[in-house]
């Protein structure tokens, strides 16, 4: 007699036998974490390059205004990165 079941259950994720209770709530944690994260990264994107307008408009002549552009870009750059999955539909064959 076969204990095979009808429904398809490709939800549910292979057991790792070897995976501790430590790393399974890291790997929870993680997948948990993702989404916000990628939500507000891809708003962040969004909005930041809105803050360098005035700062543009002020001039880079001090050296704290051209710090302040470099971390603003490299956190956009930062945010595009983390962002550019978020609420991608995925993709269908068809």
């Amino acid at each position: 007699m076969s204990n095979h079941s009808p429904l398809s259950n490709d939800s549910v994720a292979p057991t790792n036998p070897d995976a501790t209770g430590a790393d399974r709530y890291r790997r929870r944690l993680v997948r948990s974490i993702k989404g916000p994260a990628r939500f507000l990264a891809f708003w962040t994107a969004i909005v930041l390059p809105f803050v360098h307008v005035p700062l543009l408009a002020h001039g880079l002549d001090d050296p704290g205004a051209v710090l302040a552009f470099a971390v603003l870009l490299g956190g956009n750059a930062v945010a595009l990165y983390v962002g550019h999955d978020h609420n991608r539909a995925p993709a269908t064959d068809g």
